[in-house]
């Protein structure tokens, strides 16, 4: 006796959502198992995104070398990932001081990274530090230290280790980038040209290197947002309507949790590009290849609407 549609199409809803969670399950328990007695550096690693990180390779089994500019913090992210694991089943983490202000000391970095298992599997490239300012308000100053944190820092380290993944032929550099080495928005200038360069610096590494099995990969994501946006208390100002969807689209950032299990699966399956982000900021990147035009007028209306409403406050 044949079922009615009524019924079959429910039941093939919750064949479909038990398949798909089933999946799920599956490349993820595949993504830890790959990364067992992997050495995995974790750079800014007491960051939300790091933790979320140094957390899911741990709980793999990867030989975890923690980084980060805070003592304090380090130790505290040690002690939590310790206590909550069987020691028979992941390895304690080694801990590293990096500061990616201090250039001089990064010779000293790489061979303190180096020497703790004498070899590196996986880079996962983290650091980042964020400006929001008028092009004409930031001081040359404030340029190199966001250069140094995000590109020469990242770049850096990179090549210190590109030597050790050379000579054994296999190695992973992940970098974490932001949606902004792709796409410049105002107010962005230093943060966003920073990005470019750290996007262009390992797109080059990326074919420089796959002669002898190492694989490159980047990720772009909107904004790492670990709660819920605030809602706005009073009358929303008046916008452009285009620029003002737009602006609410963009606001709308990746969990860590998310994004860690992003960097899991990049590993697992060596995808060389991710572009995490949602619809809008996607549409825009195919804006700027293919109707630059338009894109520039509605990034300068929200420009000018912006500075408006401060003129105005």
């Amino acid at each position: 006796m044949a079922l009615p549609s009524v019924v079959v199409l429910p039941l093939l809803i919750v064949v479909a959502a038990g398949v798909y969670y089933i999946y799920n399950e599956v490349i993820h328990f595949m993504s830890q198992s790959i990364v067992r007695n992997k050495v995995v550096v974790i750079t800014d690693a007491v960051s939300g995104l790091g933790t979320e990180c140094a957390h899911l390779f741990h709980k793999g089994g990867a030989r975890l070398i923690l980084c980060g500019n805070t003592w304090d913090k380090l130790e505290s992210l040690y002690d939590q990932l310790t206590n909550d694991s069987d020691p028979s089943q992941t390895f304690a983490p080694k801990l590293v001081i990096v500061d990616f202000s201090d250039m001089d000391s990064m010779e000293d970095v790489v061979s303190e990274v180096v020497d703790c298992y004498g070899c590196v599997d996986v880079l996962i490239s983290n650091s980042s530090m964020k400006l929001k300012a008028p092009v004409q308000s930031v001081s040359l100053e404030m340029d190199r230290n966001i250069m140094d944190m995000n590109y020469f820092g990242p770049s850096t380290l990179a090549k210190g280790i590109i030597p050790t993944m050379i000579s054994r032929r296999s190695g992973h550099i992940v970098l974490v980038n932001s949606i902004q080495g792709r796409l410049a928005v105002p107010f962005r200038s230093s943060y966003a040209a920073s990005k470019h360069a750290v996007q262009a610096f390992f797109d080059c590494l990326r074919a420089e290197v796959k002669e002898y099995g190492i694989e490159v990969s980047t990720i772009s994501h909107t904004f790492i947002n670990a709660s819920e946006p605030p809602s706005e208390e009073g009358p929303a100002p008046k916008t452009n309507a285009v620029a003002a969807f737009i602006r609410s689209q963009l606001v709308h950032g990746v969990s860590p949790s998310v994004l860690a299990n992003e960097i899991m699966q990049t590993v697992n399956r060596k995808r060389k590009e991710v572009v995490l982000a949602h619809p809008i900021p996607r549409v825009a990147l195919y804006l700027r290849s293919l109707f630059p035009s338009f894109l520039f007028a509605v990034l300068a209306a929200g420009a000018k609407d912006s500075v408006l409403n401060e003129q105005m406050q």
